[in-house]
Order: structure tokens, then sequence, then C-alpha cells
């Protein structure tokens, strides 16, 4: 069995840039300021740097993306993707190097720049090599999610829809209290219920945004950490689930659930010393691409039980003052979703919260959050779940 990396490696600095239409800026112009921001905020040059990984779905083919806008001076950088779990999987792959000794100070940088590229997130472009599956926008795939749980949990159309409103009300109210969002103004439920449907039930409001950015991460060995800074932020768990496509192959899979969420997390409290996350977890910031996505991650991750998400949402469980608040920096839907650059940014928010120093989005006395991070279609995925905690030893 996997024993995991717990409190053997922290974060020493991090950065993330404006997401949103940014016009005016190349991947390169994105890179540089988020890695500069993370080396100043680690106190340290670039020469201190070790190694780099890219994350990056579609803004690049190679290290070169990273190597030739920050004059690495021939240090290795590697390119990783994993669909939008691609900024996730590059800080894991930074954090193992640094946990087995290969290196002493690394950097994990994630980057997308789509608003100009041509990228729609209407296009439809999983489909089977053999043309025998689905060929449906990536709307359209998650919004399969909540008819499906409303019928199953006995909610009518009508009120189901209120608890996707009500989600997106929540995000929207909470990224209007972040500078760096795509979208910082707080929207009516009224106005939400009205929007124009994208793909039924969901509406504009439903979906998160497609944009620009880049978030950065600096990573060292724990013992090393309080060199750098008095505040480290120590990873007490990652996990990955990549799916056999079980949903696509089987009549028993019934779209409330994604199963990759559920291994991931599992292995992650596992790895974490976890036993009742909702109690345990003081923030937790996941991949709410669509509104149905965030609802049955509130049951798949354990924050509710099944079936009672939709009530815990309604309620304000998961509100910035709630029991357990989700997304406090807007998550996707109000942040944006700059792909390659979204598993970092949902780090950096944990990061700034444990540290004191989220501002007006501030949870009090903040010491554990989760980072949740999708790849992929409700029936196929990759999930990612992290862990970070302000203090080494116990959860």
């Amino acid at each position: 069995m996997a024993q995991g990396i717990r409190d053997r490696v922290a974060i020493v600095g991090m950065g993330c840039t404006r997401f949103g239409e940014l016009w005016d800026k190349g991947p390169e112009d994105l890179l540089v300021e988020a890695v500069t921001e993370a080396l100043a905020d680690a106190g340290i040059g670039p020469e201190k740097v070790d190694a780099y990984w890219l994350g990056t779905l579609s803004s690049g083919n190679s290290g070169l993306t990273l190597s030739v806008p920050l004059k690495t001076r021939y240090k290795p950088v590697t390119r990783v993707e994993n669909f939008c779990a691609t900024g996730s999987e590059a800080f894991r792959n930074a954090a193992y190097a640094v946990a087995a000794g290969v290196y002493d100070v690394v950097v994990a940088v994630g980057v997308e720049k789509l608003k100009d590229s041509g990228y729609s997130g209407l296009v439809a472009n999983l489909d089977a090599a053999d043309r025998t599956g689905p060929n449906l926008t990536a709307p359209a795939a998650f919004a399969l999610l909540a008819p499906a749980y409303f019928a199953k949990y006995g909610l009518d159309p009508r009120h189901g829809k209120e608890v996707l409103a009500r989600i997106a009300w929540k995000n929207h109210k909470n990224g209007a209290l972040n500078p760096r969002a795509q979208y910082q103004k707080e929207v009516p439920m009224d106005v939400i219920l009205k929007a124009p449907m994208v793909a039924e039930p969901l509406g504009v409001y439903d979906c998160s945004g497609v944009a620009d950015g880049a978030a950065a991460a600096v990573i060292v060995r724990a013992e090393d950490a309080r060199r750098f800074r008095p505040d480290p932020v120590y990873v007490k768990a990652m996990a990955v689930a990549a799916g056999p496509g079980h949903g696509g192959l089987h009549q028993d899979y019934d779209f409330t659930t994604i199963r990759e969420n559920v291994h991931a997390a599992q292995e992650a409290y596992r790895q974490a010393g976890i036993t009742d996350p909702r109690r345990q977890l003081d923030l937790a910031e996941v991949h709410d691409c669509f509104t149905p996505t965030e609802l049955i991650l509130y049951e798949d991750l354990g924050f509710s039980e099944r079936g009672k998400g939709w009530q815990d949402a309604l309620s304000g469980v998961f509100d910035l003052g709630g029991e357990l608040p989700v997304n406090p920096d807007g998550g996707l839907k109000s942040f944006g979703h700059p792909v390659g650059a979204s598993g970092l940014r949902m780090m950096y928010e944990v990061y700034l919260q444990l540290q004191g120093r989220a501002g007006e989005r501030q949870i009090p006395g903040a010491r554990l959050g989760l980072t949740h991070n999708l790849g992929g279609l409700p029936w196929q995925s990759v999930a990612f779940v992290s862990i970070l905690g302000r203090e080494p030893g116990a959860p």
C-alpha cells in the first residue's frame, strides 16, 4: 500500500495571476508573472531553483514553453498534462521529486492561454477512437448529473434548479471578495434562474468561465521550510485516481457520483489520517466546472451524506461563514478556469487561508484544507485530491 509523503515537503512560496480574458498577455507573460511572484514570496531568486514542472493542456508542447521566457539556464523542465487536473499533476510530480531527495528546491507551475486560441467550452473533442462514444460538449455531459440526482433523491426539476442556482450564487458571492477572480460581482438568484440555457437544465451561470491565467508554487523539504519563511504550508496527502471508464460501459452507472472522486478522496484521507472530513477540514477548494458537479462532490468527498448534499447547500453549510466553506475564492465558477492553472490556483487559496492572508474572505483559524481537481467526463475521468496543513504532525 502506498505510504504517501505526509509532512515530508512544504510550500514556501506561491504566485497567481489574475484570471480572465487577458487579451494583452501570452502564456509566456503569465508564466513569468506567476513564477516571479512565487519566488519573491519564498524570498529566493531563480538561481536557487533546481528544477521546474510545467502543467498545460494546450498552451505549449515541451519544457521550452517555460525555459525560454524564464531563461532557466539549462535547468530541467518537465511538462505534464492530465486534462483539467493538469496543474495538480505538475504539483504532485514536483513534490515527489523533493520527497525522493532528488532536488532541494523546485517550482511547479500551471498555465493556460485560451481566450484567443479558438478554444471554447462548447467544443466536443473526447469522442472514442472507434467513433462509438457519445460526442457531447462538456456542459452537455455534466448536465446529465442534474436530472439523475433530482430523480434519485426526490427533487422536482424546479426545486433542483434552485439548488444549483444557490451553488452558483454562493461562488459568485465569494468571488466578489477576490481581486484576482475573473468575475468579481455578486449575481442575484433570480438572474441566475432566468439566465439563457446552455445545456438543459444548466444556464449560463451554472457553467465556469473559460479564462487565461497561471499559478505557481515553490516546494522544499519540510525540515528546510522554516529557513525560507515562518509559516510554510505542509503537504499532508496527495492522491490521483484514473478511472477505467466504468460509467461508460455498465448500465449500473446512475450519474449521481463520479467514482474517481471517491477513490481519490478515500486515499488522501487515509494518508492524512482524516476520518471525518466535514468536521476536520476548515475549507475545501473543489472542481465546480458546473454546478451539479459541486453538488455531487459534497457527497463524493464525504462532506454530506448521500442524498443530503442539496439540503446542506440550501442551509448554508458550504457558505463562507458556514460549517465547511467550499470554494471561498469563488471556485472555477467565479475565479475562472484556465485549465492547466486551476489545480495550482486551488492550492494558492488554501495556502493563503492557512497563513491568514486571504483578506475579506479569510476563514478564522484555518489550519487544514482540501483541494479537488477533476479532468474528463462523469463516466471516465481523472481525479486529484490533496490535503494541506498549517502544522506538521497531526491533521
